[in-house]
């Protein structure tokens, strides 16, 4: 008895023992997996995209020439002279929406298993990169496509469009991401209409003041969103606790909403992915409406933009999002982005002016 006893007790020992080395292995590689999905997209370059998309030999050529011996190789800038009116920013949109899907973890919004259920803040990115697709994708659609209020849309942009204002959490029947790739491809059609006149429709883009005035609007109003509620998620901001429930009652009416600690981060994260899918389209404006700007004198208008959409994007040094006070020891990373994006929503106020006038 004594003996099998001592059998039993071993096999038991070493069962435990073998389902504790799963647990901790399947933990180690949902962690790995967490960080590795969890991290934000890189920039890329919006010429580069575009000529890859439009011309694949010319990119070819260009990167050899740039790898080997040959010291004149031409830039990206001179290869962007054959694309047509529009191209770069509809390519913008359609690797935005690339990315999206195609990134390390791909779309984690609709997931529904660990490790992607549990990433607030990745999903928080979409989420705000994915609003300024849409935005982009309807002045397309209603504005940059369109050469008056009574002139026929795009047929490509008005299937494209509707794609991208599918339910972002949907995980089957149908997938979101399948939503979504149908967007891409109906924008890549009426990107391939652009290139190539004798393909069907001919396509159009128009550059105008006006055109760029209708958009910088929505522009100013997503801005003026991710600023008040960045500010209004600073501890600085919330409620003190000793106040009346009539003072609170006050405080809310006029706008101020105490944020919940643990959601400190799910703002900050989404201004995040709208500052990099902005940071883009400004970057394609700044090309497509090259003439316009220079002629109104806007350019250093939307360099503004940019650079404080790239500021916003420093890398963050902290393994959690600081929400520490105004003048304390350690830094408050709602109000910085707040800033940053307060200065841009600055710079797009005087865009908007000068888009008006005569």
């Amino acid at each position: 008895m004594a003996a099998s006893e001592k059998i039993t007790d071993i096999k038991s020992r070493g069962t435990a023992w073998i389902l504790s080395v799963l647990t901790l292995t399947s933990l180690f590689v949902l962690f790995v997996l967490a960080q590795w999905w969890g991290r934000e997209p890189a920039q890329f370059n919006i010429l580069e995209e575009a000529i890859l998309q439009a011309n694949p030999q010319a990119f070819q050529e260009h990167t050899s020439a740039e790898g080997g011996e040959e010291e004149t190789a031409p830039s990206y800038e001179a290869l962007s002279a054959d694309l047509p009116l529009g191209y770069t920013y509809a390519s913008t949109l359609s690797h935005i929406a690339d990315t999206l899907l195609h990134k390390s973890g791909g779309y984690i919004t609709n997931d529904i298993a660990p490790p992607g259920v549990l990433l607030d803040n990745i999903t928080s990115w979409e989420f705000g990169a994915l609003v300024m697709l849409r935005d982009g994708t309807t002045a397309l659609r209603n504005h940059f496509a369109r050469d008056q209020s009574q002139s026929e849309q795009d047929p490509d942009l008005a299937i494209a469009e509707p794609y991208f204002y599918y339910e972002p959490n949907s995980w089957a029947l149908p997938a979101t991401e399948a939503e979504y790739e149908k967007g891409i491809e109906a924008l890549q059609k009426y990107m391939e209409r652009l290139q190539n006149p004798n393909a069907g429709k001919k396509a159009q883009f128009y550059a105008r003041a006006d055109n760029l005035w209708q958009y910088t609007e929505i522009v100013i109003k997503r801005l003026g969103d991710l600023s008040t509620r960045l500010s209004s998620n600073s501890s600085s901001s919330n409620f003190s606790p000793g106040l009346t429930d009539l003072e609170i009652q006050e405080a809310s009416d006029k706008g101020a909403t105490k944020v919940p600690w643990l959601e400190i981060d799910n703002v900050f994260y989404e201004s995040r992915g709208a500052s990099w899918a902005l940071l883009h389209i400004l970057r394609a404006v700044k090309h497509d409406f090259h003439d316009i700007l220079l002629d109104k004198r806007a350019m250093r208008t939307v360099d503004i933009m940019i650079r404080e959409l790239e500021n916003s994007l420093t890398p963050i040094m902290s393994p959690m999002v600081l929400d520490g006070s105004g003048y304390g020891l350690f830094a408050n990373y709602s109000l910085s982005m707040a800033n940053h994006i307060a200065r841009a929503n600055a710079a797009a106020l005087d865009l908007r002016d000068i888009m008006n006038r005569g």
